[in-house]
């Protein structure tokens, strides 16, 4: 009797460990599938950030351009309306264009960003061309405390198939954030002219964007993406108002989705298993 219930106390025993043990084991796996989540959504975030910052820099950077233009066409000074701490260079040679938007180097407030360095912008001038290649580099540049190195090339198309002017950007820049994460951005993006072209009011104008790029971060982590929705980019808006886009990323991917025009900081993803999460944007 005695040897049976030492024997049920250790068959118990062992089996209170086992249960035990894989639900520690069950609970840590699950930690651990959490936190890789939480950093692809963080990653997520990070990128959108970087197409947020983009927006607003081509914002102010093809402004610029197309005051010169314009100034040159109707040979009138141009009127950059920039605040006093961006200095405008333009170089003019027979067929040739550079500008140069300096913001210093102790920090420009601009649109409600604050932009550090140089934007400059080179090109082929032709006025009786349909379209323009600008080359766009950025020197010793930041935006929000953001260092960004790189550039972009970008066609510009007076009037695309549905008679508004477009902008095919090509991308190939680094993000470093003040807290050490890194990521690189490659790709394509088309950017239309929907709405405000030619008002001479910057705070009207409205675009759309299409198109698909990678953003590789530092650990190695590369995520594709694609506009399966035009974004929606109102200038006097920091964020897009609409738009979806899809992420791929090994055994991750999913829809992020801006909304349907408010401008806010929100966004939700949807996995491919159809669980929504909430995204707030930086």
């Amino acid at each position: 009797m005695k040897k049976m219930n030492l024997t049920t106390k250790m068959f118990l025993s062992v089996a209170v460990f086992a249960l035990t043990f894989f639900s520690c084991s069950n609970n840590e796996a699950i930690d651990i599938e959490e936190q890789e989540l939480l950093k692809d959504y963080s990653e997520i975030v990070l990128s959108s950030e970087i197409d947020e910052s983009s927006e607003a820099i081509d914002d102010i950077a093809l402004d610029i351009f197309e005051t010169q233009q314009e100034s040159e066409f109707s040979r009138n000074p141009p009127n950059y309306n920039v605040p006093d701490c961006v200095t405008i260079t333009v170089v003019i040679e027979q067929n040739y264009r550079e500008i140069t938007i300096d913001f210093g180097t102790e920090g420009c407030l601009i649109r409600g960003n604050t932009l550090k360095g140089k934007i400059i912008l080179s090109y082929e001038r032709n006025p009786e061309a349909q379209q323009v290649l600008i080359t766009n580099t950025l020197e010793d540049f930041y935006f929000n405390d953001k260092n960004i190195i790189g550039g972009k090339t970008i066609l510009k198309e007076r009037s695309n198939e549905n008679g508004n002017p477009q902008f095919t950007k090509t991308v190939d820049i680094t993000v470093v954030w003040p807290n050490g994460a890194e990521a690189s951005r490659v790709g394509t993006k088309v950017r239309e002219w929907i709405e405000g072209h030619g008002s001479g009011v910057w705070s009207d104008n409205v675009f759309e964007i299409t198109g698909n790029w990678t953003s590789t971060f530092r650990n190695g982590n590369a995520h594709n993406y694609e506009v399966i929705i035009p974004l929606r980019r109102e200038v006097i808006c920091y964020y897009f108002v609409s738009g979806s886009i899809d992420i791929e990323r090994t055994n991750f991917s999913g829809v992020l989705d801006y909304g349907d025009g408010d401008c806010d900081n929100q966004a939700t993803f949807t996995n491919d298993n159809g669980n929504v999460r909430d995204i707030i944007l930086n």
